[in-house]
């Protein structure tokens, strides 16, 4: 018996719209990174990109539990002395909320090349209108929160 490795060249990709209004950020990126990495799918293979295609609207309606929107911080840095830069969930969520979910979903994808040619397959919005409706993605129905 052989064992099955799917190449990336013959996955057969799907697209799916993820509304993100009043779920968890970390319930929400495990979803997307699963949907990515087509882990979802029987054909998972580590190495191959074999995942879907994912469209995430509503990313400004997220929610945090407990006062995580006033503790975590992000932080960026130049590499110059004294240009360290933090600014809180609730600034992020403000200023660019699409930050807050990339973040959270990168965070969650392996530490290689192939993780950059999957975050470029996730496509988010702050509203809850997006611009490839003529790909013809379906919802994906999320867990419900308990």
């Amino acid at each position: 018996m052989k064992t099955f490795m799917a190449k990336t060249e013959e996955a057969e990709r799907q697209w799916w719209v993820v509304d993100a209004a009043d779920q968890r950020v970390g319930r929400l990126a495990t979803t997307i990174a699963t949907l990515l990495r087509g882990k979802h799918k029987p054909t998972f293979t580590p190495h191959a990109d074999a995942g879907d295609f994912v469209v995430v609207i509503n990313t400004d309606k997220l929610q945090m539990t407990g006062d995580k929107l006033n503790v975590k911080k992000y932080f960026r840095h130049s590499r110059f002395f004294g240009s360290l830069k933090e600014k809180t969930a609730a600034q992020m969520q403000a200023e660019d909320s699409t930050f807050i979910i990339h973040e959270a979903v990168r965070g969650m994808l392996p530490t290689n090349k192939l993780s950059r040619d999957l975050m470029k397959k996730m496509k988010l919005f702050k509203g809850a209108e997006h611009t490839h409706s003529a790909q013809k993605p379906q919802a994906y129905a999320l867990p419900k929160k308990k």
